[in-house]
């Protein structure tokens, strides 16, 4: 999914207008995308001269460092509430298992999507 880098855009507005279903707007003077209606189409990416329409991901580190730090405070909180680090440990557990089965929804997402293109 795109999302616009606000240090490299130059408010110049190409990306509104070729924006084919006009998710695309400027808010104090910089473009801002509305991720509801957005179909990926990729036309913002090809038209901002200034390469501020940026590709998700380039957000995976981003992600990936939210998810450990979340995994860490719900770690913390089950030791807490809990009593004891076996409950801090119970929660890794249950964490990786929820990570695993995110990555088996993609992975069968992806080999879903692949049928489709021979409609």
């Amino acid at each position: 999914m795109p999302w616009i880098n606000a240090d490299d855009c130059s408010g110049c507005g190409i990306c509104v207008e070729e924006c084919p279903v006009n998710t695309i707007a400027m808010k104090d003077e910089e473009a801002e995308i509305n991720m509801d209606g957005c179909i990926r189409c990729g036309i913002c990416h090809d038209v901002c001269p200034q390469n501020a329409v940026r590709h998700d991901s380039e957000k995976i580190p981003e992600g990936i460092k939210a998810n450990v730090e979340e995994t860490k405070k719900f770690m913390q909180a089950c030791a807490e509430y809990l009593g004891d680090m076996k409950e801090k440990n119970k929660c890794l557990q249950r964490m990786k298992k929820h990570f695993k089965k995110e990555k088996i929804i993609a992975e069968k997402t992806l080999e879903e999507l692949e049928n489709i293109k021979n409609i």
